[in-house]
């Protein structure tokens, strides 16, 4: 039987080895926190969190996330929670459409939302966004200045780049023998039946324009006539519209071609390599997903910090693991190269992510067509059904 005193001994012997460690300098125990070092937080997964930089003020106990489905790396959200003490609600929509058509019904309290380039100009016409507090925003900072300032948005008063990317054509190269070129090579009868294409009207009707030659903003109603016949020819070969994630189709062989977004095509590849994203001789549809806050959000505190924090360099790198579209801050990148070497470098290597230069000049950009908006939603509720 262990005896009292021989545990007393026991342990009298262990506290002065201890102290004679540490008089010579040995041992490997991490420094106990202090102010200037505060504790480690790991989210669930295991990440370790980092500190804000620069920590905000947030008064508020949740902030409400309108966005695109998957579109936002669980550990940015566990983080925020474990950082701040912040609750992440999200609600989620998979075309811009749906998220304008529950935003000017009113009636919402979302702190922030996603839109893309093209419908920015509308919901600042009609008083949807409220201007941003640079103030509040050091995080402009990171951003490489080639997503800044655009026509859509001149200055940024409203918004700021979240991800950026094409819509090109995506095709299982074992699969479809004779691969296609070209937007208007999708009308092949030999792909019937076997396309995904994004449940997107001003992408999937700029791409019908292209093969028309004309001009993916056109407010033409005879070229939109056109466009809608077209349309119309090509519908009922497209096996499904999926914007939510049409690499799902595509990895499991229920798809073999189609149209998809850069960040669908790259991690449809890195399941399968014989999936290879296709720029079409017309073009690809040029785009940027950007934050804006809507007016009247109820928790603006909670959603400066979120902008803040989840876009740092060391925080927002994590996109290009989860959810790889074209990166517009030089910070994550920087953060990427020096600390995760191969997630960077499949990034950077790959021309999904890393547009070509070539392509970017061939490409087209969706803008707001104002008055003619309603004849493209007009097409796409006629010919696809909505």
């Amino acid at each position: 039987m262990f005896k009292r005193t021989t545990f007393w001994k026991t342990l009298s012997t262990l506290a002065a080895l201890s102290l004679l460690i540490a008089a010579c300098g040995g041992g490997t125990a991490a420094p106990a926190p202090t102010a200037t070092t505060p504790p480690k937080v790991v989210a669930p997964s295991g990440f370790e969190c980092p500190q804000p930089e620069p920590r905000m003020e947030v008064t508020s106990t949740e902030v409400n996330l309108f966005v695109w489905t998957e579109y936002i790396p669980q550990d940015i959200i566990d983080c925020f929670l474990l950082v701040y003490g912040v609750t992440v609600n999200r609600d989620e929509y998979s075309s811009n459409e749906e998220m304008y058509a529950k935003l000017s019904a009113g009636g919402t309290s979302y702190d922030l939302v996603q839109p893309t380039d093209y419908i920015v100009g509308l919901m600042i016409r009609q008083g949807l966004l409220q201007k941003l507090d640079k103030s509040k925003l050091p995080i402009m900072a990171n951003f490489d200045s080639t997503y800044l300032n655009f026509s859509f948005d001149p200055g940024n008063e409203y918004t700021l780049p979240y991800q950026a990317g094409t819509d090109a054509m995506v095709v299982n190269t074992e699969k479809v023998q004779n691969v296609p070129k070209s937007w208007a090579d999708l009308w092949n009868p030999e792909y019937a039946g076997r396309m995904v294409f994004l449940d997107d009207s001003r992408a999937t009707i700029g791409m019908v324009l292209l093969t028309l030659g004309y001009d993916v903003n056109t407010k033409d109603p005879k070229q939109l006539d056109e466009a809608k016949a077209r349309l119309a020819e090509l519908v009922p070969n497209v096996k499904l519209f999926d914007s939510d994630s049409p690499k799902t189709a595509l990895i499991a062989g229920d798809a073999d071609l189609g149209m998809t977004w850069t960040g669908e095509a790259f991690l449809a590849q890195q399941e399968n390599p014989a999936i290879q994203y296709i720029y079409p001789t017309e073009g690809a549809i040029l785009w940027q997903d950007n934050y804006a806050i809507p007016a009247g959000a109820p928790h603006p505190d909670a959603a400066y910090a979120w902008l803040s924090y989840s876009m740092q360099g060391n925080l927002f790198w994590l996109m290009l693991r989860d959810f790889p579209y074209t990166n517009p801050s030089k910070a994550a990148l920087d953060y990427a190269q020096a600390n995760q070497t191969d997630i960077y470098n499949a990034y950077n290597n790959s021309p999904i992510t890393n547009t070509p230069p070539e392509e970017i000049k061939k490409g087209h950009r969706i803008d707001d067509v104002g008055d003619a908006t309603p004849l493209y939603d007009q097409i796409w509720t006629e010919v696809k059904g909505g």
